[in-house]
């Protein structure tokens, strides 16, 4: 093996083929739900924040052994379980252990050099940054953002919405990604605003190019989305909140809801506990939490639950049929996905957003 960053590549790879075994040996105060193994945080505490892909999913977004604590919003792969859970404080010590688990020799000594240290995260930039990529977007109707849109079968797009379409979109490989990776790809840009409408930050949708818009799809890189500015409390918004909206993760999410409540006020919060941490409009006295189907999304409604009780807000959750609300509109349709929202709306609002069934 080369050098230490190339090993843990592979190790950790290794260890997510055996992902279940590393968590029950290094979490064992968790347990398994489904496709997750939930235990409290990386430490071994008991709890279910912190939730570990045990399989890769079926459309790619998600590796086995990846995995995120929803209550900080810390990420990584069992090489860093490992490395927490045993107090490590080099890469090599976390290196010797994983090749003691897998049952694998030890490779021929490489020099490491000072102490591990994390390898610094990519700078986020800030909303400055994120203002002037903006500005240098074009309108994304009639460009491949819209028909990646149109590929999830999300088909109400509006002149309005906060997306943008960059054909040279900067790309910053990480060590998941292989040696020539692109540095630019075209991608879908969000606009991440506050309560007044300011710009904050950006999300970033890389996606492929081509003539047949029917292939268009998100990049094949390891972080295909990427957000940048200021996110805490804010979010990606789809009409003007007023005493009832919805709050969902993924832009994708709530397009698909949109297709079935075309007037609903919407806002993308980018991810679980962002979405946990969003700030209530002053009029707002419902909020739909348009979840997914993993313990992220039972942590989500569950913060939010607790702090909109305080404002008087009352808080309901809407549930997909499948994994996430696009799934259910691809696969299961507009007409059972209708029927599926509608029971879970409140009887007053069911007239008020949801579109009629044709």
């Amino acid at each position: 093996m080369g050098r230490l960053s190339d090993q843990a590549g592979e190790l950790a790879q290794r260890l997510g083929d055996q992902a279940e075994a590393v968590c029950r040996h290094y979490l064992s105060k968790g347990h398994r739900e489904g496709r997750y193994w939930l235990v409290g945080d990386a430490r071994n505490t008991p709890g279910r924040s912190l939730y570990v892909r045990l399989s890769g999913s079926d459309d790619g977004r998600g590796a086995a052994g990846k995995w995120t604590d929803a209550s900080t919003g810390e990420h990584g792969d069992l090489l860093d379980i490992i490395a927490i859970s045993c107090g490590h404080h080099r890469l090599r010590d976390s290196l010797d252990e994983a090749r003691s688990f897998l049952s694998l020799p030890r490779p021929e000594p490489v020099d490491e050099g000072p102490r591990y240290r994390r390898e610094p995260k990519a700078p986020t930039g800030t909303p400055q940054a994120a203002r002037r990529l903006l500005a240098a977007s074009k309108p994304f109707l009639a460009t491949v953002v819209e028909a990646y849109l149109r590929q999830r079968a999300i088909t109400d797009l509006r002149n309005g919405d906060p997306l943008r379409f960059h054909p040279h979109c900067y790309y910053r490989p990480s060590q998941d990604d292989p040696p020539g990776t692109r540095p630019a790809w075209p991608a879908m840009i969000a606009a991440v605003t506050d309560l007044d409408g300011g710009v904050t930050g950006v999300h970033r949708t890389w996606l492929t190019s081509g003539l047949d818009p029917a292939a268009i799809d998100k990049a094949p890189i390891s972080s295909p989305r990427r957000a940048m500015g200021h996110l805490l409390g804010h979010g990606v918004r789809f009409g003007v909140a007023d005493s009832v909206m919805a709050a969902g993760e993924g832009i994708e999410t709530l397009l698909s809801v949109r297709q079935i409540m075309p007037a609903m006020p919407m806002i993308a919060a980018l991810s679980s506990p962002h979405l946990g941490a969003i700030l209530f409009p002053a009029a707002l006295r419902r909020l739909y939490v348009v979840r997914d189907d993993d313990p992220a999304g039972d942590v989500a409604v569950t913060t939010l639950s607790e702090r909109a009780s305080s404002a008087g807000i009352e808080v309901v959750p809407l549930s997909p049929m499948l994994g996430d609300h696009n799934e259910d509109l691809r696969l299961v349709g507009p007409e059972r996905m209708r029927a599926g929202l509608r029971v879970q709306l409140v009887p007053a609002d069911v007239g008020r957003f949801l579109m009629p069934s044709r």
